[in-house]
């Protein structure tokens, strides 16, 4: 009798099975990156100190980047600070797990210092990383407290001043080091302070008088203050376009009508695309950087990740993460004249 009910049964799921492939079901297939991050954590590396905006920025896409990488890891931020955030790129590139288990933001700048002979320790090819997106582009800016007696583009040609810096290959250092050699400015970059939020509180205590390469949005959310009760000045922007918050305020792109020094200024100013970079290491499994990808893209669009960004004010203007591939593609296809010159700008010279 159980003979006869086991073939019973065994014919009935037969039956089954064979109707079920006539309507085209197959069982579901397994997914390997959830498998593969299941009950997993991810490190986002940061390359600077806490508190300025790349730490901003990194931690709140953490917050909710997780849920859209299939097996929903989780993300720990964890700071790397070091040569203006150089370290967390070298490390990212050469040591980190190829994985998919560490993903890392770093300054915009390090893009270009393999491309315009500031090779030394650099240990990456920009064009190698598994480059998942940008959160926005950006504006970046000179501010000057009043002390310092500088309002205008005018009085950065004129007088004398000192500017904080982080380290070689930052926007607090590339910034001033550009428009000092370009247009003779007579400023001194003291350099080495562990982040943005380091030179500012320099800025406020008047041990500098100002700061270069200063992201707009990192300013207005943090220091917003400066600006509504005129304790700063903003003389000059870098970008490809004015931010409409300063409407007044020249783009340095308009500040000379020497054709080689714009063509300079645009190429070092264009990495203002990818103002808050991230990006894995290179060699990735195809599957998983398209799932990272994937999973910044509709981070950057979630609801309660945009609510919460516009509460800390700080500006979301997502860029994909083909596009700067694209774009890190086509700064390293610039013809080599104007890599010559934009080099030789980017020296500092004594």
């Amino acid at each position: 009798m159980l003979g006869l009910r086991r073939q019973a049964v065994k014919r009935i799921v037969t039956a089954v099975a064979a109707g079920l492939a006539i309507l085209g079901w197959r069982p579901a297939a397994a997914d390997p990156v959830a498998d593969f991050y299941a009950h997993k954590s991810i490190r986002v590396l940061i390359g600077y100190s806490t508190g300025g905006g790349y730490d901003l920025y990194a931690r709140e896409l953490a917050k909710y980047m997780g849920k859209y990488i299939p097996g929903t890891p989780t993300l720990l931020p964890e700071n790397m600070p070091g040569a203006g955030s150089l370290r967390a790129a070298n490390y990212l590139y050469a040591a980190a797990p190829k994985d998919g288990t560490v993903i890392g933001t770093f300054s915009r700048g390090l893009l270009m210092e393999g491309l315009l002979n500031h090779s030394q320790g650099v240990m990456y090819d920009a064009t190698k990383f598994t480059w998942l997106g940008s959160v926005t582009d950006e504006v970046s800016v000179c501010a000057f407290s009043n002390a310092s007696g500088v309002q205008t583009w005018q009085d950065m040609l004129d007088k004398s001043y000192t500017i904080g810096g982080t380290a070689s290959g930052a926007d607090t250092d590339i910034y001033p080091t550009l428009i000092k050699n370009l247009f003779g400015l007579k400023l001194k970059l003291v350099t080495g302070f562990p982040g943005g939020a380091d030179v500012d509180l320099a800025l406020r205590r008047h041990e500098v008088d100002g700061r270069c390469g200063w992201s707009l949005s990192s300013l207005i959310s943090r220091d917003k203050p400066l600006l509504d009760n005129h304790e700063i000045a903003v003389p000059v922007q870098f970008a490809l376009s004015k931010s409409p918050e300063l409407p007044d305020v020249p783009l340095v792109i308009d500040l000379t009508d020497d054709p080689k020094k714009v063509a300079v200024l645009k190429l070092i100013v264009s990495r203002q695309s990818m103002a808050r970079p991230f990006a894995a290491p290179p060699g990735l499994p195809d599957d998983r950087a398209a799932a990272l990808r994937s999973a910044f893209d509709q981070t950057v669009k979630d609801p309660d990740f945009l609510a919460e960004m516009q509460k800390l004010e700080l500006e979301v203007r997502p860029v994909s993460g083909a596009a700067l591939t694209k774009l890190v593609q086509d700064v390293a296809s610039t013809s080599p004249d104007v890599l010559a010159m934009a080099g030789d700008a980017l020296k500092e010279k004594r």
